[in-house]
Parts: structure tokens; C-alpha cells; sequence
């Protein structure tokens, strides 16, 4: 249940799907004369991806099973009909809170039965039947109610588009589909549909050229490359798609038009400087539909982001931005959702900073969903200068997340995910501050008053609350460190000190797997009580560890993955310390548990 493209689908039917794409004929298509004129360059100003951005693309409808989403068959639900009707509902509803894209997804070049339809010139051609006006009339009419229209296409060539090498190039001399790709037709994309592109010959630029012409020549505004790799599901020097990348980039720059460059999906995080320096968004995680009789399903992966979106966090800034997928909260019993999961599912987008787009039907949005799409407050954490969110204690089933704005004041996020209902707890001293705060709910457009250290929030399961807090005369918390290296400290098992360029000391604690223990030593408090302290580690994947001080009362905590092994990230688990010395052990139990940095523990509970 991958990208959002024609394949994807539980591995079934995605298996189903290859073969169809392997066995399709290559359809017929009359040559089309190239578009001399090209349509009016998009009005925009702003810099290129200033700030994530908002709208509505076709995918989820498209794959889903709802009843009579797609009466005719399997992604029949995309037409120019049902496109051109949420235009109009996302320019009534929708557009005055910034909503602006309207994407068409995998598809738009196929029939009912799947099957491609290309120009002479090796180029995805709409197909006559889902959209009988072509693809420019449907730019235009997206166009015509203020808004922007988004395109699609799998990384790669196409196979039914080679025609055994003989289809010209446009406006390439001499050059043919034979010259694009390398000679044993090896295969790329996330699901092998196309052949990878060699782009040692110049041909190869030529033909991404003459795509980004085409689409500029229509009027589009935004493309989405899907099937990425590195990334979806893929690896190895067949499904590096960096050069592929990097000459769309080069193509759109010659094609007169502004295009949002969007890149998908479970892009290697390995790689993310040339997602940055070649894109505008770039996709983190699996799809989030999950391919059933609703759109998506909160356990079907809406659940998986909260683990998978803290390593990108740092990456995401104007100019390039972390995609967490369609934002599907709109249509209450065709989502999949509760409310309380619905609103959870939001909150966690607009402080990921994550482009909103929604999949939902916005002819019948239902009132909740369009006062979660729609709520000023929450938009602007999004569409704001506030710096992206992430989990300041650790990936527990009740979290907090938190980021310092740039006016002094913290957006604070609190999620209960556990399948019941359970109180939350954001410590000031944990979101970086200590003392007084106003607390102002934005979800429900309510101030909460003055609370010192701490806000508690009794939520339903899968339920979050949404705050802006400003501190009242608030310092921040004076801290204790203690470096995990120490030689006062023991180790046992595998554990190991090693050199670490991104720790404090440039040494950390490692090989904390199977038994292996990190115990701290001499870690000194005034006064007996619950600590927030805070922990400083490395972790190339999400792992485990029970924390514990003086022998007893362990507890377990699970650490989000910090990117790879060589980025450092906070949280803070609360340790119930004796007045005077303390021991702190972290045990990595019969799994394998991240690597410790060092600690710090504040001077007061």
C-alpha cells in the first residue's frame, strides 16, 4: 500500500497491476502537434514553496472502495467531470483559507482497462474518454476560478512509451526512445513499470525537456514524481532516481513556467539534500490511504507518522517542505475516522508543517471537517513562521510535541495514542522553559489562563490538544549534565564508548543491544521528587529503552529515529530521584536500545 500512483495498492493487487502494466499493448495515439503558444505563466510571487502548501488532489477517491466512489471500475472516480467538480467546491469552500492546488494524480494518460496512451513523441497523453477536452482545457478551467492545477507522472520511461526504440524525440534531432535508456532495459520506480533512464546521453534531458515543455504549454502549475528512489520501498543503483530528479528541476527552469516540483514517496532520508536542492516537497512516508471501503483507516498508517516524521523535521524550511500525504479529515463516515483521530490526524500535519492537501470529497464535506480544514488558528501554524514540531518526550503512547516560535511563545501539541483514554501532561520544563504560562487552545478558539509548569488534559484515545503557550516571566530550566562516556559511569554487555562528532564530548555510549546497560553515576538533586530529564541520543531507527534510577521502578521508553547514527535529538522522560545522589541506568533488555549522548537533569523537580 504504497505511493499514490496506479500502483498503489495492497502488494496483491499492486502485483496484479505490474503484470497489466508489463502485458499493456502500446495504445495508438494519432501525432500531436507540439503547442507553439504557451499558456500565461502562473501569477505567483512569492519565492518557490515559501510555505507548505494547501489543496485537494484525486488520489484517495480514486483508490478507495467506498461505495460509489468508482461504480465503474478501479480509479474510475478520476474523470475531467469529477475534477472539474471539486474545482468548484475547493473555490466556494475552501480557497479563502489558502487552499489553491487542485492535483490530478495517476491515471489522467489511461483508460478504464489501464491502458496508456502516449504522443508520437513518447509523451503521456490524456486519455480521450477521462478527460475528452485534453489536459489544457482542464488547466484552464482550474485556472478560471483563481486557483492551480497539478499533474502526475512515474520517475523513468514509461515501458509501453519506448515502442521497441523507434519514437522520436520532440525537438531533439536524431534522438529516439532508444537513445534514453541504458541497452539491457533495466528497470526503475517503485514498481519497476518503467525503464531507467541513462542520462550520459544528452537525448535523455532532451526528452525531460519536452515533458516539462508539454506541461507548461498546457498551464500546469505543480508536478508530483512518483515512484522516487532512493526510497519507495526501493534501493540500489537501479532506483536512484537523483539524476532523474535533478533534470526535471533543469527542464522546468527552460519551460517558462513556474512548477511546483513535488517528489514521492518514502524518500531515503540518506538522501535529503538532493531532495532539497532539486524539489519543493518531498514525500517521508508510505500512502495513507488504506486502499478499503473508506479513505484511509487510523491503524493503516495515519498512526505510522508520528514514528516516521520526527527524523525529517530538521529538514523541512521555506523553500522545500516534509509531505505527510493527503489530509483526509473532511467526510466523517467515508474517512474511516473518529472525530478524535480526525482531529489528531490534523494537528499532527499543520505542526509537522506538512503540505495540506485533502483527498476528501469537498462537495460534501460534513461541518466538522470543513471547521478542522478551515480553522485560522491552526492554519497558521502551519502556513506560519513557526518552525516545524517535534516530540519533546518519547514516543510513549502519550506524547508531547513542541516547537519555540520565533515571538517567544511555543506551539504545544499533546497526543494521547493509546486505544484508550488517558491524561497527558506537557512539563514546561521539557517544551524549555520553567514558571507561569498563558495557555490558548486553538482548536477550539479558547484561553485556558495561566498554568504554572505544567498543563495535564484528560484526552479520548487517539485524541490530541492543540495549544499556543506564552510564557509569564519564565526563565529556562538550569540544568545538570552528565556525559554518558564518564568514566565514573558503568557499562555492561556490549555496551561501549565510541567517538560521536555530533555528541557534546565527541564520545557517546553505543552498542546498547541484547543486555547491554549504561548506568549513570553521582547524578546529584537537591530535593527528592519526579524529574524531567533530559536525555540526548542517537538513533538510525525508532528503538527501546528502560529507564530506571537507584535499581528500581523501570520503565520503558520508546526513542524516535534521529535520522542516522550520527544526529543527536532531546527528549524528556520523567525519573523519580532520591535527594542526594542518584543512579540512572538505561537498559537495552533483549532488544536494541539508541545511543546515549548524555543527560541532563534539572535542578529542581
Amino acid at each position: 500500500m504504497r505511493s499514490p500512483s496506479y500502483s498503489a495498492l495492497p502488494a496483491r493487487t499492486a502485483r496484479a497491476v505490474a503484470g497489466l502494466l508489463l502485458t499493456a499493448g502500446l495504445a495508438t495515439a494519432a501525432p500531436a502537434a507540439h503547442a507553439d503558444t504557451p499558456a500565461e505563466p502562473a501569477t505567483a510571487t512569492a519565492a518557490p514553496a515559501a510555505k507548505p502548501y494547501l489543496g485537494w488532489s484525486s488520489w484517495s477517491m480514486q483508490s478507495s472502495k467506498y461505495p460509489g466512489l468508482n461504480p465503474d471500475g478501479d480509479y474510475s472516480y478520476l474523470t475531467e467531470a469529477n475534477v472539474l467538480k471539486q474545482t468548484d467546491a475547493l473555490a466556494a469552500k475552501l480557497k479563502k483559507y489558502g487552499y489553491e492546488y487542485v492535483n490530478i494524480d495517476a491515471g489522467w494518460w489511461r483508460d478504464q482497462a489501464w491502458k496508456p496512451n502516449f504522443d508520437r513523441y513518447a509523451r503521456q497523453k490524456a486519455d480521450p474518454e477521462r478527460f475528452p477536452r485534453g489536459m489544457k482545457a482542464v488547466a484552464d478551467a482550474i485556472h478560471a476560478k483563481g486557483l492551480k492545477a497539478g499533474i502526475y507522472l512515474p520517475v523513468g520511461l514509461e515501458k509501453e512509451a519506448y515502442h521497441d526504440g523507434e519514437s522520436p524525440i520532440w525537438n531533439a534531432e536524431g534522438c529516439t526512445t532508444a537513445d534514453l535508456v541504458y541497452d539491457d532495459l533495466r528497470t526503475t520506480n517503485g514498481w519497476d513499470s518503467a525503464y531507467k533512464i541513462d542520462f550520459s546521453d544528452p537525448c535523455a534531458q532532451k526528452y525531460i525537456d519536452s515533458q516539462a515543455q508539454l506541461f507548461a504549454d498546457w498551464g500546469y502549475d505543480f508536478l508530483k514524481l512518483d515512484g522516487v528512489g532512493p526510497g519507495s520501498f526501493k534501493s540500489g543503483d537501479n532506483y536512484d532516481n537523483v539524476a532523474d530528479v535533478a533534470a526535471w528541476q533543469r527542464a522546468i527552469a527552460t519551460a517558462g513556467r513556474p512548477v511546483h516540483l513535488e517528489l514521492s514517496w518514502s524518500l531515503d532520508i540518506a538522501h535529503a539534500a538532493d531532495w532539497k536542492k532539486h524539489s519543493q516537497g518531498w514525500r517521508v512516508d508510505t500512502d495513507v490511504e488504506c486502499y478499503c471501503n473508506t479513505l484511509v483507516s487510523w491503524e493503516n498508517s495515519v498512526d505510522d507518522r508520528w514514528d516516521d516524521i520526527p527524523a525529517w523535521t530538521r529538514h523541512a524550511g521555506p523553500g522545500g517542505w516534509n509531505d505527510l500525504d493527503a489530509l483526509d479529515v473532511g467526510n466523517g463516515e467515508m474517512d474511516g475516522l473518529t472525530k478524535a483521530e480526525r482531529q489528531s490526524y490534523a494537528t499532527l500535519w499543520a505542526i509537522a508543517k506538512s503540505p495540506l492537501y485533502t483527498g476528501d470529497d469537498l462537495t460534501r464535506l460534513d461541518s466538522y471537517g470543513l471547521s478542522l480544514l478551515t480553522n485560522r488558528e491552526v492554519l497558521a501554524v502551519d502556513q506560519g513562521d513557526t518552525p516545524p514540531a517535534r516530540p519533546v518526550t518519547p514516543s510513549d503512547p502519550q506524547q508531547v510535541w513542541a516547537a519555540k516560535n520565533p515571538d517567544g511563545t511555543y506551539t504545544v501539541a499533546l497526543f494521547n495514542l493509546a486505544d484508550a483514554p488517558a491524561a497527558v501532561t506537557a512539563d514546561w520544563s521539557a517544551v524549555g522553559f520553567t514558571g507561569r504560562a498563558a495557555v490558548r487552545d486553538l482548536w477550539n478558539h479558547e484561553n485556558l489562563g495561566t498554568h504554572r509548569n505544567r498543563i495535564t488534559q484528560a484526552l479520548p484515545a487517539h485524541g490530541s490538544r492543540l495549544f499556543t503557550v506564552t510564557p509569564r516571566g519564565a526563565a529556562a530550566p538550569v540544568l545538570t549534565p552528565h556525559e554518558a562516556e564518564d568514566a565514573k559511569n558503568t557499562l555492561a554487555g556490549n555496551a561501549s564508548v565510541g567517538d560521536c562528532a555530533a555528541c557534546s564530548d565527541g564520545r557517546k555510549v553505543g552498542n546498547l543491544y541484547l543486555g547491554g546497560k549504561l548506568t549513570l553515576r553521582d547524578v546529584v538533586v537537591r530535593e527528592a521528587g519526579t524529574y524531567q530529564v533530559r536525555v540526548t541520543y542517537l538513533s538510525g531507527d525508532p528503538r527501546s529503552a528502560s529507564v530506571s534510577a537507584n535499581g528500581g521502578g523501570a520503565k520503558t521508553h520508546r526513542f524516535a529515529a534521529t535520522g542516522d547514527w550520527g544526529t543527536t535529538a532531546t527528549v524528556s522522560v520523567p525519573v523519580t530521584l532520591k535527594a542526594g545522589a542518584n543512579t540512572l541506568t538505561f537498559d537495552s533488555g533483549t532488544g536494541y536500545a539508541p545511543d546515549i549522548d548524555r543527560i541532563d537533569v534539572p535542578q529542581s523537580s
